[in-house]
């Protein structure tokens, strides 16, 4: 039997690799939200990503990450994933 579980990851990136990092990571999938934090770790955006949210609907977000991009130097990008594992393993 298997059971859905979370998993949180972090990228810490220069503000023009922002939008390229946050694009190849909703291709890789399993992302429940990524959340980008600037390098006081305080909250600058946070997006919910669900199962078919693609194309035109997150032409918003790409925006709203390049213009982030233009205003920070650095910061992190933490990624919450959705993973499935054996409830034997647990």
């Amino acid at each position: 039997m298997t059971e859905t579980g979370n998993r949180t990851e972090e990228f810490a990136v220069t503000g023009e690799k922002v939008v390229e990092t946050v694009k190849e990571l909703v291709r890789q999938g399993n992302i429940r939200r990524i959340t980008i934090k600037d390098s006081d770790g305080k909250s600058l955006i946070e997006v919910p990503l669900t199962l078919g949210v693609v194309g035109a609907l997150l032409l918003p977000v790409w925006a709203a990450l390049g213009a982030l991009a233009a205003l920070v130097k650095e910061c992190t990008i933490v990624v919450e994933r959705t993973e499935k594992r054996d409830k034997s393993d647990t």
